[in-house]
């Protein structure tokens, strides 16, 4: 068997223990070193945002059982893709694929705050209350669809080896349970981390209350993307300690911490400043 038929049939095995096994480690050291006092019960939070990952999982594997891996396994069968056309040594399609795959989540990203529909469906990750682990796994069913078809689209274009895709799916996984870790780093193990990876303190800034806040540190795993198109920001202005998670017009629990209310978000309410295009920039009580 080779090494890539062997990472296809059991890539299910490899990301699930990848996801298990990140997910306790980040858990631990939550408990060991927490960053902020959660302000909400967790075993309810946990509850909503476990029971998520167990729905959307089980609505993906039921609408597209090929996942990832299979599209680019049935591109590369078609020669379908960039690094299916283009002889370039295996590696290098590997390393290439796995940076593209990263910006292209940068900036699907970008686009659910700009566009005020996507905004609707991407603030439930947002309304969350606390910020801890399992708010990197939290989004609305409908976002998981959506990103499934953004990363479907960009493996028929790339043509990417099914390695790189099951790494690039594993690195998405490991960054956004560590981003979204309530964990305290040395701050100088941060300041150096931060330069290459997104850290917890630097994706928290991007959870914040404030839409300009919010609206900043787009990426998951690589910094690169936002200090190169001038959406980084550093610190909150209220700092760690005293900035509030979330999202200013929905703090009712039932709302943003209980599933069902949770899954109500995207059909209820107005689309405010934080979708970047409906921002008034002119008005200074925001």
């Amino acid at each position: 068997m080779s090494f890539e038929s062997f990472i296809s049939q059991y890539e299910p095995v490899i990301r699930l223990s990848a996801f298990f096994g990140i997910f306790a480690l980040m858990a631990l050291w939550e408990v060991l070193a927490p960053r902020r006092q959660l302000t909400t019960a967790k075993w309810v939070r946990w509850g909503s945002n476990i029971g998520l990952v167990f729905l959307n999982t089980f609505l993906l594997r039921l609408a597209f059982p090929a996942a990832a891996v299979g599209v680019a396994l049935l591109a590369q069968e078609r020669g379908w893709g960039l690094f299916n056309v283009v002889d370039v040594p295996f590696w290098f399609a590997i390393l290439a694929s796995v940076l593209i795959m990263d910006f292209i989540i940068w900036l699907q990203h970008v686009m659910v705050h700009a566009i005020p529909v996507l905004w609707r469906i991407h603030r439930m990750h947002h309304a969350d209350l606390d910020f801890d682990v399992t708010t990197g796994s939290r989004f609305h069913p409908l976002e998981i669809f959506l990103s499934m078809g953004i990363k479907f689209a960009t493996i028929v274009l790339l043509g990417p080896p099914v390695v790189a895709v099951v790494i690039f799916e594993v690195i998405l996984n490991a960054t956004s349970m560590f981003n979204h870790g309530n964990v305290r780093l040395p701050l100088g193990l941060d300041r150096v981390l931060r330069l290459f990876i997104v850290t917890p303190d630097m994706h928290r800034v991007h959870h914040s209350i404030e839409d300009d806040e919010t609206n900043s540190n787009f990426g998951f795993a690589l910094s690169l993307w936002d200090r190169l198109f001038g959406t980084y920001r550093a610190q909150p202005r209220a700092g760690h300690q005293g900035m509030a998670i979330g999202i200013r017009d929905m703090r009712d629990a039932r709302r943003c911490a209980w599933l069902p209310g949770m899954l109500a978000i995207p059909f209820v309410g107005k689309v405010t400043g934080y979708a970047i295009n409906r921002r008034q920039w002119e008005d200074a009580s925001e």
